[in-house]
């Protein structure tokens, strides 16, 4: 399975927050659409980085009480990992493993931004090509029988 499957899934809207607005807003916004990451973009749309709740709980235990004040510039993930659409999940499993991320936003050939896929999406591709494989395998052996 490659990517490009998840993304006709779960389709392509991916939830982004400016380089300036806090701390503050960004967990709002993390909390309000139930995710765990946002991408970070300028006004023009130009991907800047990640935000997660690790880089949040992280600036909040090195930074105190005033955390919530900060930019998101500030504790967002400038190196992005990224994968394309024709990826292999088990490639991008493998890339998450490898980096420590839960992340990976989907570029296309031109660098264009065209989805994002979270390691829950992984996982979920992966047991439901592991439960196909599967099936086929017992249809095979009843057939042969």
């Amino acid at each position: 399975m490659i990517i490009s499957s998840i993304l006709k899934g779960k389709g392509s809207e991916v939830v982004s927050v400016r380089p300036e607005e806090s701390v503050l807003e960004v967990a709002r916004t993390l909390s309000q659409h139930r995710i765990g990451a946002a991408l970070v973009r300028d006004a023009a749309g130009a991907l800047l980085g990640i935000i997660s709740e690790r880089d949040i709980v992280s600036g909040m235990a090195g930074h105190g009480p005033g955390t919530t004040g900060l930019p998101a510039s500030q504790f967002m993930t400038h190196e992005l990992v990224t994968v394309r659409p024709e990826t292999l999940v088990t490639e991008a499993l493998s890339l998450m493993t490898n980096h420590r991320v839960r992340h990976l936003p989907v570029l296309n050939a031109t660098g264009q931004l065209i989805g994002l896929v979270s390691i829950g999406d992984l996982v979920k591709a992966r047991i439901e090509e592991a439960e196909q494989e599967a099936l086929a395998l017992k249809d095979y052996v009843v057939s042969a029988g």
